[in-house]
């Protein structure tokens, strides 16, 4: 069937449902998840531990089956960009070798592609470890970096699984506001998933909020502020301990 994409809708997720099968029973981890994105929009998926966020961007990029429903794209083979908690660069490759590897596997790369990846590397402050080994930037610096190897590749929409978690708090907001600049900068689709409420309503445009397993979608949040920042002065403002007082009560909590 043709879909026709409204207000320049980027992704649909219709009905989305997992279960893991065992030589017992079956475990339903996503129930009916629906929701779409818009183009340009940041998008935040949280909800409580195990209830299958990451699972959701498995899904999106193609690498965990689906159990059923669809995943509509407004454009046929899209170009995806994953980044994972570990920034997974390779230790004996350069800082540009890392970053012109995805190049290299989907046989992109050229002169040209290669540019684009120093001169991303250059823009946002990376130019003086171009010809240096990961070894001897900081943890904040190599997610950058990470980002960055995810951006050469142009893609279509990025999906970040918990990108800052493995950092320290002070790196993580420091790192939080200049992925979101890069970001919008380059004027990227995303879909974040975090546990960090904070994090979420900081950054993202929409947040949607997941029930513990089996998980649907409990609420979705339009976030919005009267004066937009970078995600550390959002962080200040009013309207942020209001979206964070009503995601708390309505996250489904373990004790």
């Amino acid at each position: 069937e043709d879909i026709i994409f409204m207000n320049n809708t980027c992704l649909e997720v219709k009905d989305l449902k997992k279960i893991y099968h065992d030589k017992y029973s079956e475990t339903i981890a996503l129930n009916n998840i629906s929701f779409n994105v818009k183009d340009k929009e940041y998008i935040s998926i949280i909800g409580p531990s195990g209830c299958g966020k990451s699972t959701i961007l498995g899904i999106i990029a193609g690498i965990i089956n689906k159990s059923s429903g669809d995943i509509i794209f407004n454009k046929e083979n899209p170009t995806i960009g994953y980044m994972l908690q570990e920034d997974s660069l390779f230790p004996w490759k350069t800082i540009l070798e890392n970053c012109l590897l995805g190049l290299e596997i989907t046989k992109k790369l050229n002169t040209k592609t290669k540019q684009r990846a120093i001169d991303l590397l250059t823009t946002y402050g990376l130019k003086d470890f171009i010809n240096k080994y990961p070894s001897s930037l900081s943890g904040g610096m190599k997610q950058r970096v990470a980002l960055i190897r995810t951006l050469v590749l142009n893609p279509d929409i990025l999906l970040l699984d918990e990108p800052f978690s493995a950092l320290d708090y002070q790196t993580r907001l420091t790192l939080s506001d200049e992925v979101y600049e890069i970001i919008k900068k380059e004027g990227k689709t995303a879909i974040m998933v975090t546990h960090d409420i904070a994090e979420a309503i900081s950054m993202s445009d929409r947040i949607i909020l997941l029930s513990k397993r089996p998980s649907h979608v409990k609420k979705i949040y339009n976030v919005s502020f009267k004066e937009k920042s970078i995600p550390t002065e959002n962080r200040k403002k009013e309207e942020f301990t209001f979206y964070y007082q009503n995601i708390w009560k309505e996250l489904d909590h373990h004790v």
